[in-house]
Formats: structure tokens, C-alpha cells, sequence
């Protein structure tokens, strides 16, 4: 099982670390005195307690691309489909659905008597179709952050957001009557079901929107109508978040959990969570192999200590190519700001950077040396995501990788669970090019990057640090300065993740993004960096050029950097509509040209954490893309920990359940 971590979508990103959250779900505290009947005799438990590290800032599902708001709002609000255990599209609020034979037409025929329940678990109203037209209609007042999931892949949706057309009719959805939702495409699209399971598609009852105004969606409780398993009791800021089971939820024979509860953490002391689950307060803890308490953890739980699987997030290094805010800098004047910018814009100083960033040193401060290699990425698209004429797509990018630059990539392996780019020697190498090139513009050398830390986290602290070394260990620190900026937390998201604007971006290197699929598609990820409208540009500083009224401020850095070429690239394969071994092929070109220029460096996937668990593993939905298995339905949680062996059994049995549903839907 995985615990959804993307930072700025859903997702993420993201909640600025992965230090917190470990793959088998979390839970612990009160026992059900029946014995878990509701869940065929399991001893379970009915509470499930653990932590969380960021407050949610809106429950508008069809608005917040953010996931320290997705993973809440996953469980209050259902969509058309979601996904089963293995990943397998499955009706939700949809009962059944068609496609037109030019695969341009989708009909979902809904369940009836689906209600909408408010905070207190009232039933309000029944969920009909005018409510998913009523939805999308919000999404483009309220200027969703989600809304490039779909806003060109509906009929009508991208000129009505622009104000071309003024009429929401036009637009390509409809109900058809009470029970039968209808969706119009521009072009036909493979995967479009998987975006039924993001929050944009979620439904809104008009009368409800109506009353509440502005203030549908604020972070309280009775902010928003339920239809999903679990209701939001109580949300205060910075102390707790708490859900109670929707005993009026169509599937509630699948919710074994009748309360759930989180408290802040602030990532300050790493052993309490261990001692959280040692006195039965959590039923999950991430466990840190450096911690000074570890010996206590394999001593009397040596046996239980499992390592999460990785999923489809990748946090990520980026550059700040254009930057404005320097609130948080060490640079001593303008010649070092200007200097700075210009070498972040010379490709072989990226590439330099990247070849000197020791990625499995930085991980191993977090999950130690057992653990470091574990989640190691070097792409930002996993490998397996989708597969090109029998091939992974992780392959097809390394062929194409190597044949845009030969010099640069011969020989490197970008498979997860290893630093395909570490190298001292070609660090070196590749830095003599990039200072003989800027040092005839007038560079000054030391280059200084500020990359900022949350000064309260042990662990980002000591990635920063280790970040730091590596990179002055390979290229000398008469050439480039780390510049470590330790700051609150608030000032930490305030300068990175939290970020809107690029000008407002005050880094000249972050760790604070990744990303992860919100539909199954390569465009999911590499969209992200489209110089028009990019939903990840400003962590580079950048901005899309439809933002910024009348002129883009940052068309020279983008023209800098060539985002003209990965443009045409991301075009040129979003034109295949009907083969997706040729679409896919063409995204392996456009990311291998984004790993070349290296707009950002990936460092790890989401996963790969040692931790101790009482939920019972690979119950929970499971899914690449959407808010799936953001939710608590499903999850079960026993008394006891889970042993590595039980865990190794069940993966062992829900690989292969996987396969055999994969054949069952060919």
C-alpha cells in the first residue's frame, strides 16, 4: 500500500517532506469490542490515530491541486469511478458507463439514491447529474488549479474559462436526465476515465454552492457536502483533524473505520512517532534508522519493520531560472545575484550539478544506508507507467537520452532503486565547460545557491547538508557555494512550496516539489513544465505567458533554457489521439530532452520508508493517478503489528491478483 504524497497536485505535491508518511497507512486507538464483525470476524480496530505535518487550506475538491488538502478531501467526496485494490478502474458514484464508437462521447449512467449528507451526517439531498455540470461549472469561476486536467480535453471548457464563449451550455457536459451524465471530447483520449477519479470531475449540489458563496470549500467542516465514506468532525489549525464514518455512505459495508484522527507534528522529534506506536496511541509509525532510539525499535521489533513500496510521485531538485525574492539569501550584493542567474542558465552547469549531487547520501539521512537506495529515481515519469510496444517507457527514455547526448549519457541506467548520475569525475568535467563558457561572460566564481530548509525538520536539515557536501566535494567550493537558508516552516512553504507566482519563488535551488499523475498518461507529468501554461512553472521561477497581462516577464529565461523546443515536443505527441505506442514513444522524447537540459533534477519516488504498521497491507485502493488511494476506505487495522513476513506474503499475493485482473481486462 502507498500513501499519497503528491506536493502540488494532488500531488503532491506535497507537504514539503516525505519524512512523515509510511506506505501501509497509519491508524491505532480504540478496539472494537465486537471484534471487527462488520469486516467477516477480523479482529480489528475501529480508530485509526496517527500524524500529519501541513494544514489543509481549502476543502474545495474541484479547486485545490494541493495534497495536504486531496488526501483529506479524497475521503469526504466520491467521484464517477474509483479504484479497486489493484489498481482497476471500478464504478463508484457511476454504476455503469459507454463510449461512443469515435471514442469522443462518455456516458455514466449514476446510482440512485446517493445522498449528500452535511457535517453532521444529515441527509440533504439526493447526488444527480446536474450536480457533475454544476461541478465543473464552479471549477472555472473559482479558477481551479486542476482545471488544465481537463479544460482541453472537453468540448467548450478552454473557451468558456478564457471568456471566449459566455455560455456554460456549450460546453461538453450534460444531463441527460437525473441519472445519466454526459461528457463530449475534443479528441478521443484512452485514459479519460482515470480522470473521473480527480477531485475537478467530483460533483456540487447547486443549492448547497448557492448558500454558501465564497465560503464553499473553507477549511471547516461545514464547508462542503459529503457523499464519500467519512465526514469531517473537527479541523482545528495546527492541532488536529478528525473524521467520523458516513453512516449514509452508498458502499459503508467496505468502511471498517469508524473514526479516524490526525495530530500535528511538526517533524521535531522523529522518536516520537515510534513511541506513539509503542503505547498503542498510533498504529503506524515511520521509524528513522538514524535516529539515536533505532537499537530500540529492531530490538523489539526487529520482525515488523517494513519498507513501503514506491508510487508514481517523484520529488524533485529544481532550479530557479528567473528569480526575483530575496528575502532568504546569503548573496552579498547584485553581481552575485546576476552571476547566479546566469551560470542556473547554462545547461553544463546544470548537468554539472546533477553529476555531483549524491542522491544516495542525501537519502540515506532519512531512511539510512539499509534504505537509501531503495527509492532512488532518475526520471520524473516511473519507468513502468505505461509500457511502448512491449518495452517500459523508462527504457525507450534512456535510448532517446543517449542519442541526444552521447558524451553526457552513454552508460547510465535511469531504473529506479539507483543514482544513475552521480559522478565526481564527470562532474568535473563537465564543470570546466560551463565556467569557460560563463567565465567569458564576466562570471564571478564562487557561484553561491541559496536552497532553503525547514530549520525544524532534523531530517531536510541534514539532506540540506548532505546536498551541500556533495556538490562542494565534487566541484570545490572556489566554485560553487551551497548556501543552506534555515527557516520556520512558515517561511520555508511561504518560499517554496506554497508558492503561486514564480517572481515570488525565493530560491535558487529547492527540494520542496515533486509530482504525481493525475490521469494515466505521460502528458500528467510532463505538462507540468509547458512554457504556456505549465502548473509547476513558477518552481522554476517561470510563469505561463497567458498569466502575466500583456507581456511574459520570463520569456528570456525561457528562451534561455529552450522551453520553445520541449514545447513543440510535448505537441508534436499530444497530436497522436489513436496509437499510443506512437503518442507514448513521442513523450519519451520530450522527457529525454527535459532530462538533458536538466530543468530539474528527480531525486527519489514517493516510498521506500521503513515503518511499523497494524494495517493489514494492499487492502487499500491502489492507483497511478487521482485521489483513489488517498482514501481510508478499505483500510483495515488489527491489534497487532504486521511482521516483514505477513507483509512479504500479502505483496507476494497481490502481485499476483494484479496480473491476473490485468489479463482479465485485456
Amino acid at each position: 500500500m502507498r500513501t499519497r504524497k503528491k506536493i502540488f497536485l494532488s500531488a503532491g505535491v506535497l507537504l514539503a517532506s516525505t519524512l512523515l508518511l509510511a506506505a501501509c497507512g497509519s491508524g491505532g486507538g480504540k478496539t472494537d469490542s465486537s471484534g471487527g464483525s462488520a469486516a467477516g470476524g477480523e479482529d480489528l480496530q475501529t480508530t485509526y490515530n496517527y500524524v500529519y505535518s501541513t494544514d489543509p487550506t481549502t476543502f474545495d475538491y474541484t479547486l485545490s491541486s494541493r495534497t495536504i488538502n486531496g488526501d483529506h478531501f479524497a475521503n469526504f467526496v466520491d467521484g464517477l469511478l474509483e479504484n479497486d485494490k489493484y489498481g482497476n478502474l471500478t464504478p463508484a458514484l457511476a454504476e455503469s458507463w459507454e463510449v461512443s464508437d469515435d471514442g469522443l462521447k462518455y456516458t455514466y449512467h449514476l446510482r440512485k439514491g446517493v445522498q449528500w449528507v452535511d457535517s453532521e451526517g444529515n441527509e440533504v439531498a439526493e447526488v444527480k447529474a446536474a450536480d457533475f455540470v454544476t461541478g465543473l461549472k464552479h471549477a472555472v469561476e473559482v479558477q481551479s488549479e486542476t482545471l488544465y486536467i481537463v479544460a482541453d480535453s472537453i468540448v467548450g471548457l478552454s473557451d468558456y474559462a478564457s471568456g471566449a464563449i459566455t455560455d456554460f451550455s456549450q460546453v461538453g457536459v450534460k444531463a441527460v436526465d437525473d441519472y445519466t451524465v454526459e461528457y463530449t471530447l475534443n479528441a478521443p483520449e484512452s485514459f479519460w476515465n482515470s480522470k473521473t477519479t480527480y477531485g475537478i470531475l467530483y460533483p456540487v449540489n447547486e443549492e448547497f454552492l448557492n448558500e454558501k458563496g465564497d465560503s464553499f470549500g473553507a477549511a471547516t467542516p461545514d464547508s462542503i457536502l459529503y457523499n464519500g465514506p467519512f465526514l469531517l468532525s473537527n479541523f482545528t489549525a495546527g492541532s488536529v483533524i478528525e473524521y467520523a464514518k458516513n453512516e449514509s455512505y452508498w458502499d459503508k459495508d467496505n468502511v471498517y473505520l469508524d473514526e479516524i484522527k490526525f495530530t500535528y507534528y511538526d517533524g521535531s522529534d522523529p522518536s516520537s512517532l515510534f513511541k506513539g506506536f509503542d503505547d498503542g496511541s498510533y498504529a503506524t509509525a515511520r521509524v528513522f534508522p538514524n535516529d539515536a532510539g533505532y537499537s530500540e525499535v529492531t530490538d523489539k521489533y526487529g520482525d515488523d519493520i517494513i519498507w513501503s513500496e514506491t508510487d508514481g510521485t517523484t520529488f524533485n531538485m529544481t532550479f530557479n531560472f528567473n528569480r526575483q525574492t530575496y528575502n532568504a539569501t546569503s548573496k552579498a550584493d547584485d553581481t552575485q545575484k546576476s552571476d547566479t542567474q546566469k551560470a542556473i542558465l547554462n545547461k553544463e552547469f546544470r548537468q554539472a550539478i546533477q553529476f555531483a549531487f549524491d542522491k544516495v547520501t542525501y537519502n540515506a539521512q532519512n531512511v539510512g544506508e539499509e534504505g537509501a537506495s531503495k527509492s532512488v529515481r532518475n526520471t520524473l515519469i516511473p519507468g513502468e507507467f505505461v509500457t511502448i510496444d512491449g518495452k517500459n517507457y523508462g527504457d525507450v527514455v534512456q535510448e532517446e537520452l543517449v542519442k541526444m547526448d552521447a558524451t553526457a549519457f552513454e552508460g547510465v541506467d535511469l531504473k529506479d532503486g539507483q543514482d544513475a548520475y552521480y559522478n565526481a569525475d564527470k562532474a568535473k568535467e563537465t564543470f570546466a565547460k560551463a565556467k569557460e563558457a560563463l567565465s567569458a561572460e564576466g562570471v564571478q566564481f564562487p557561484i553561491h545557491l541559496d536552497l532553503p530548509s525547514p530549520e525544524t525538520s532534523q531530517v531536510l536539515v541534514n539532506q540540506a547538508k548532505s546536498l551541500k557536501k556533495s556538490i562542494e566535494d565534487a566541484l570545490g567550493a572556489d566554485n560553487v557555494v551551497i548556501d543552506v537558508q534555515l527557516l520556520s516552516e512558515d517561511a520555508y512553504n511561504t518560499a517554496t512550496y506554497l508558492v503561486n507566482d514564480g517572481k515570488d519563488a525565493d530560491f535558487d535551488l529547492s527540494t520542496a516539489s515533486g509530482w504525481g499523475p493525475d490521469y494515466i498518461d505521460p502528458s500528467t507529468y510532463l505538462n507540468i513544465y509547458n512554457s504556456r501554461n505549465g502548473d509547476l512553472l513558477h518552481t522554476l521561477g517561470l510563469n505561463g505567458s497567458e498569466i502575466v497581462a500583456g507581456e511574459d516577464t520570463t520569456k528570456g529565461a525561457k528562451d534561455a533554457i529552450g522551453l520553445s523546443e520541449y514545447d513543440a515536443l510535448l505537441d508534436a505527441a499530444n497530436a497522436i489521439t489513436d496509437d499510443n505506442n506512437a503518442r507514448y514513444a513521442a513523450y519519451a522524447k520530450a522527457e529525454a530532452w527535459l532530462l538533458d537540459n536538466v530543468l530539474q533534477i528527480p531525486i527519489k519516488a514517493n516510498g521506500g520508508l521503513p515503518s511499523l504498521t497494524n494495517v493489514i497491507p494492499f487492502e487499500r485502493p491502489y492507483s497511478w493517478a487521482g485521489l483513489s488511494d488517498a482514501k481510508y476506505k478499505n483500510v483495515k487495522v488489527t491489534k497487532e503489528p504486521i511482521t516483514s513476513a505477513e507483509y512479504d506474503k500479502a505483496k507476494e499475493a497481490w502481485e499476483k491478483g494484479r496480473e491476473e485482473s490485468a489479463k482479465e481486462a485485456e
